[in-house]
């Protein structure tokens, strides 16, 4: 059966106790379905936890959905399923009105509200990673509260992050923030959806995201919202690995914040205890790998023992990529053991594939590294 671990002599994150927190807030949360206007009461209600939580040296960052559910009605969008196209028009009026219902909200409570759009190429690419990382640390240096979104206006089917946990997660990475906190329609993680079956058990804490509690994700819930648990628990692997502890909790009643703060129910994800350094954090929490290496065993066990990836290992080579891109690496089964940077691209992969390092020059006609991921650009998963 699948369990939470113990967690012993330590103790568990507390938003009292956060440095920077990241805040993800769902379109159900912000959005009345009835009237498909801003939910104004609820939305003072967490400006004024922001507040609180400002006075006491806390820095919050929100990740709110909003701006497609906000404008789907005035503009005849009312149909479950839409076009992209559709979306983008929708996500184009709602930001305006999504960016103006916080900016009121925060503003009634002595806050400056900043707004920042973003897409997965924004956290892909590492000179405009650390561009936003740089914008928001300003930000939030001078007294702002920075509310992201992802960019639904220009953000195609195959770039995009789809959910807000997820990009949630990255954010909070990006800026190292110490607490990532969810805001669900449920206070936590579940052995089973517990809507169905009544013997499921709350996990309180999780302290090892193993394959037993990834799996306990399930499909997305209907209505507008593009999450579910499955991307809540893809969120949870994303900040953990990033020393980023992470809570799943209640957000529909007013307040949700402080009745965290003063122990509401949750499931916290406990940070990984090693840490990593920003650049294999990054790697980490990348979404969009570009290719994948299939690695043989002999290769697997010289990762594991802290080796780089050198050709000789790699089976099969899949996906188009360029050196610098980020890949999967992966057993003969296909099951991710690690990802990384390569240091050739996809065609030259292809052509040292199986062979020895010294072999690379006569192989490609021009001497390159001997790793096709060097261990400093490679994080095991």
């Amino acid at each position: 059966m699948a369990r939470a671990h113990a967690v012993t002599g330590a103790a568990l994150p507390s938003l009292a106790t956060a440095r920077r927190v990241v805040v993800k807030i769902g379109s159900a949360l912000v959005v009345d379905s009835h009237n498909a206007a801003p939910r104004t009461d609820w939305l003072d209600s967490v400006a004024q936890d922001v507040a609180t939580l400002r006075g006491a040296g806390i820095e919050v960052i929100l990740v709110s959905s909003g701006a497609i559910a906000l404008a789907r009605h005035s503009l005849g969008l009312t149909r479950r399923t839409l076009r992209l196209e559709e979306k983008q028009a929708a996500a184009s009026v709602g930001q305006i009105r999504l960016a103006q219902a916080w900016t009121d909200a925060l503003s009634a409570h002595g806050l400056v509200a900043a707004q920042l759009l973003l897409t997965p190429g924004d956290t892909e690419d590492r000179r405009r990673y650390l561009n936003a990382r740089a914008t928001l640390d300003t930000l939030l240096g001078l007294g702002c509260v920075p509310v992201i979104n992802e960019n639904d206006a220009i953000a195609t089917t195959e770039i995009r992050f789809g959910d807000n946990d997820r990009l949630a997660a990255r954010v909070a990475e990006m800026t190292g923030a110490d607490q990532l906190v969810l805001l669900s329609d449920i206070d936590g993680l579940y052995t089973a959806d517990p809507r169905i079956d009544p013997t499921a058990r709350h996990l309180p804490v999780i302290a090892t995201l193993t394959a037993d509690i990834e799996a306990m994700g399930g499909a997305p819930p209907p209505g507008y919202s593009s999450g579910g648990m499955r991307t809540k628990l893809m969120a949870a692997r994303i900040a953990t690995q990033a020393g980023c502890a992470m809570a799943i909790t209640l957000g529909k009643d007013a307040h949700p914040l402080a009745r965290l703060r003063d122990g509401a129910r949750c499931s916290w994800f406990l940070p990984l205890p090693d840490g990593r350094s920003a650049r294999k954090r990054w790697i980490a929490g990348g979404l969009a790998p570009a290719g994948q290496l299939a690695i043989d065993d002999g290769a697997r066990q010289a990762l594991a023992a802290g080796s780089s990836l050198l050709p000789a290992g790699v089976r099969a080579v899949h996906g188009t990529f360029e050196r610098g891109d980020l890949v999967l690496v992966t057993d003969l089964d296909g099951n991710e053991i690690a990802r990384g940077l390569s240091a050739y691209g996809a065609t030259d992969a292809r052509q040292i594939a199986g062979h020895r390092s010294d072999d690379i020059e006569a192989l490609l006609g021009w001497r390159g590294r001997d790793e096709i991921i060097h261990r400093d650009d490679l994080v095991l998963r």
